[in-house]
């Protein structure tokens, strides 16, 4: 049975206050600054973790008490010490592998100083995120009747490491990439890298212009606000909301009931009996895409930085992709602002926006 650990912080005050009701009475920077001062600990021991193949794993995950806001603005240095902290539990605790989540995977260096300083090897997640990302996309895409070989699909945040590694294989696959982020030097040599692609690869510097005429848009910003508002995106459009914090705004979701948006990387994990041992905020036995790779990895036995820094390869995420299907872990289904969507929802979203198209075209 492999043994693996997941870092695990709160993405906003709700995870704070779904743990600790009596929070939400205090002042966020109270929470925040006092929470900053504790240590990582042990948040529950995982169970029940079974692959289609027979393997088994189970894990614990450490805690980090820290926000978005707190772990970008903490100088890297402290973050890293409290990382460490955490990598150490893990080992302790007979852990085989450590996987980094949402926020502990961007401060700094993606993973890679972290692993220099552990015994056990560290991985981000970052390449199943991008599969799953891409995956649920281009699924999206198929049930708003939109050919995914003459897309025109943005990529929000393309010079982080998920963003450019979406962009490597979806260059592949679709007729448009349109390329956005706020390192203009950085976009230029993925596009640079993309120039013999099958697809037509540009970069725009204006998000609004970037995501408007979009078919498909992926959200893999590392921005701590939401960044796209419901008028930014046109009739018809596939939005795939990775981020975490989220990009897109929460608003659309009673406002846009002819834009399909989905949140990215929800993964069904393998196992009848399968207890994560703490709420997360996600439906029993589904996790992110994240804490998947880490518990694919376990399943595989390979005990290996499968995922550091920032660049991921194509190779790195068809890989893990076809390991996860291995294991029997998979997309679970649509959700929409954490709220399910069945088939019946997405064909009205597809009928409401032909019809919005339609009216735009008649006048």
């Amino acid at each position: 049975m492999g043994r693996f650990a997941f870092v695990l912080h709160p993405v906003s005050m709700a995870d704070f206050h779904r743990k600790f009701g009596i929070l939400k009475h205090l002042p966020d920077h109270w929470v925040e600054r006092g929470f900053r001062l504790i240590p990582p600990w042990v948040g529950s021991e995982i169970s029940g973790i079974v692959s289609s193949t027979g393997a088994s794993a189970d894990g614990l995950f450490v805690v980090l008490p820290w926000t978005p806001r707190v772990l970008m603005e903490t100088p890297w240095p402290e973050t890293l010490r409290r990382l460490e902290q955490a990598g150490r539990i893990a080992e302790a605790r007979g852990a085989q592998i450590l996987g980094l989540g949402a926020y502990t995977k961007i401060a700094g260096d993606r993973g890679v100083s972290l692993n220099e300083r552990l015994r056990i090897p560290v991985t981000t997640g970052n390449s199943y995120t991008a599969a799953t990302a891409i995956e649920g996309a281009l699924l999206g895409a198929e049930r708003m009747g939109i050919a995914a070989a003459a897309a025109s699909v943005t990529i929000v945040g393309a010079t982080g490491a998920i963003g450019g590694a979406c962009a490597r294989v979806l260059a592949d696959q679709v007729g448009e990439l349109v390329l956005v982020a706020r390192d203009a030097a950085r976009l230029g040599e993925l596009a640079e890298e993309l120039r013999d692609a099958p697809a037509a690869v540009r970069v725009e510097a204006d998000l609004k212009r970037a995501v408007q005429p979009a078919d498909v848009v992926i959200c893999v910003s590392s921005a701590i606000d939401q960044i796209l508002e419901p008028t930014d995106f046109r009739a018809g459009a596939v939005v795939c909301d990775v981020a975490r914090p989220r990009n897109v705004s929460a608003a659309l979701a009673g406002t846009r009931d002819d834009v399909l948006v989905i949140d990215g990387g929800v993964i069904a994990i393998p196992g009848q009996n399968m207890d994560f041992g703490m709420n997360f905020g996600f439906p029993p036995r589904t996790a992110e895409a994240c804490i998947a790779e880490t518990i694919i990895l376990a399943l595989e036995g390979r005990w290996e930085s499968f995922t550091l820094g920032r660049d991921i390869s194509a190779r790195q995420v068809r890989e893990i992709a076809d390991l996860g299907r291995k294991h029997g872990l998979r997309v679970a289904g649509f959700r929409r602002f954490e709220r399910a969507l069945a088939e019946g929802d997405i064909e009205a979203i597809r009928s409401r926006a032909e019809n919005a198209r339609g009216r735009r075209n008649s006048w």
